[in-house]
């Protein structure tokens, strides 16, 4: 009768498997490799959307099964099946959402950090890990004026780190489940929804949302945010949190953010900055001085896969009192002990300023294209996308459509307004063109309730061609 080391023995073979030699990591590599270059090499040549959403089903006839796959057959299910349809965000022609590309450099970050698995949650575990995540982190809290000391933790994006920002000034200030129905946000409805599902989450559904009037440039008015204060203290309500963009998904506003630190300060409330957006152009000179105030907060959301050109998946969040950011998000378990033992090094451990424990290591997708590349290059992408966004609102409407609010950052809105009949019609049937035309990636919102397209230039292969192709295929379908 077999024993159980018999049976250990016989799967060892089989278990092996997952652990490649040489030779065959070799052909792997190259497999993908290949599959990457030609996928950049042609990358201008591929649409910015494909609205055939068909070959996403070839997904469900591959069934798995015991026995492997050729990488062939699996690449090519990968090129036609999930990086054919849909949104290209790596294409210059997506000037539709703010996120776009990936950088290389970014790539093989995230490859070294899956094949050396270190895990970045805890110091103890990986003191390099966790030293790279908060030294970037630093110098993220430098860039926005936070004092030496903040706390930070790089989330997978402004979803959770505006959620972390919102459970840490929850517990900041006191609050409990008897205080959310009287407790309330001020915010603008140019503030980003996750803000709202942030709330959600953390438990406070109840919570009060005032929304603030905005001027005609779709700011936050400071005197309105302060007159709703006063009126809700005055009902017995408690104001809690206001919440100020720097940079709108939308629009690209920024609000008033030293004035409203002011309001936040005189009258006790947390104040958190959603700069997912806006932030990194900072590492302008010229764009600096918009975004003054950025450093009166107490929390606020940088997201390096919009401003800093990354693939999905990194947002960071900074908090000036540290303290305030491990109290609400500690926490010990008796199998974790060993990581403990320093309460110097756990202070550092990204685990305990976020809900994650288990968390991919993202610095490496950060540090290494900084280093590589030096900030230059970034700082020059980050203009090129505002003048190009300023160029596009100039000949957008010379063609003569009506535009939105002169752009503060790189996003510019506008809609054709001289057809008869429906003009929201007509724009969304303009829209679905674009889009089956697929060489050019636009998206749309709704500004005073008005149907109206959206161009936002974030992508770091955006250029000049592909603003000039968008104008002429927008001049095309306007005269047509």
């Amino acid at each position: 009768m077999p024993t159980p080391i018999d049976r250990i023995r016989a799967l060892e073979p089989l278990s092996r498997r997952l652990d490649p030699g040489a030779a065959e990591r070799e052909l792997l590599t190259d497999a993908a490799v290949s599959y990457a270059e030609s996928f950049l090499v042609g990358i201008e040549a591929l649409k910015a959307y494909e609205s055939d959403s068909a070959p996403a089903a070839r997904l469900g006839a591959v069934r798995l099964g015991d026995e492997p796959t050729p990488a062939d057959d699996v690449l090519r299910l990968l090129r036609e099946a999930v990086d054919t349809p849909g949104i290209n965000p790596a294409s210059g022609g997506h000037v539709g959402y703010i996120p776009g590309g990936g950088l290389y450099a970014s790539a093989l970050g995230d490859y070294l950090a899956a094949v050396t698995n270190r895990y970045a949650g805890i110091w103890f575990a990986s003191p390099g890990a966790a030293e790279m995540e908060n030294l970037l982190l630093d110098w993220m809290a430098k860039l926005v004026g936070y004092p030496a000391g903040s706390g930070g933790n790089l989330a997978s994006g402004g979803s959770i780190a505006n959620l972390i920002a919102i459970v840490t000034a929850r517990d900041a200030r006191g609050l409990r489940g008897r205080d959310y129905a009287r407790a309330v946000v001020y915010l603008s409805e140019q503030a980003h929804h996750c803000v709202d599902k942030a709330l959600r989450i953390a438990g406070m559904g109840e919570c009060g949302r005032r929304y603030v009037e905005m001027d005609e440039r779709y700011r936050v008015r400071p005197d309105a945010l302060e007159a709703a204060i006063a009126e809700d203290r005055a009902a017995g309500l408690i104001p809690w949190l206001v919440v100020a963009s720097a940079g709108t998904t939308d629009v690209g506003a920024i609000d008033p953010l030293p004035e409203i630190g002011r309001i936040a300060r005189e009258h006790g409330l947390w104040y958190h900055v959603d700069a997912a957006y806006g932030g990194f152009f900072a590492l302008l000179d010229d764009v600096r001085p918009k975004l003054a105030g950025m450093e009166d907060s107490d929390s606020i959301v940088l997201d390096p896969h919009k401003g800093l050109f990354l693939p999905y998946g990194t947002g960071a969040v900074l908090v000036k009192d540290k303290a305030a950011m491990v109290a609400a998000h500690h926490y010990h378990a008796a199998y974790m002990q060993d990581a403990h033992v320093d309460d110097a090094a756990a202070v550092r451990s990204p685990a305990d300023v976020s809900p994650e424990l288990s968390k991919h290591f993202r610095g490496p997708r950060l540090w290494l294209p900084l280093l590589l590349h030096g900030l230059a290059p970034f700082r020059a992408c980050l203009e090129e996308k505002l003048l190009l966004t300023q160029y596009f609102h100039e000949r957008v409407a010379s063609l003569g459509f009506e535009t939105g609010p002169e752009p503060e950052l790189s996003v510019s809105t506008y809609r054709w307004t001289r057809a008869a009949g429906d003009a929201d019609a007509f724009n969304r049937a303009l829209l679905e063109r674009l889009h089956r035309d697929g060489r050019l990636f636009v998206s749309s919102t709704r500004l005073g309730g008005r149907f109206t397209l959206r161009m936002a230039a974030l992508a770091f292969r955006t250029h000049l061609e592909h603003v000039d192709r968008l104008l002429g295929l927008l001049a095309e379908e306007v005269a047509a």
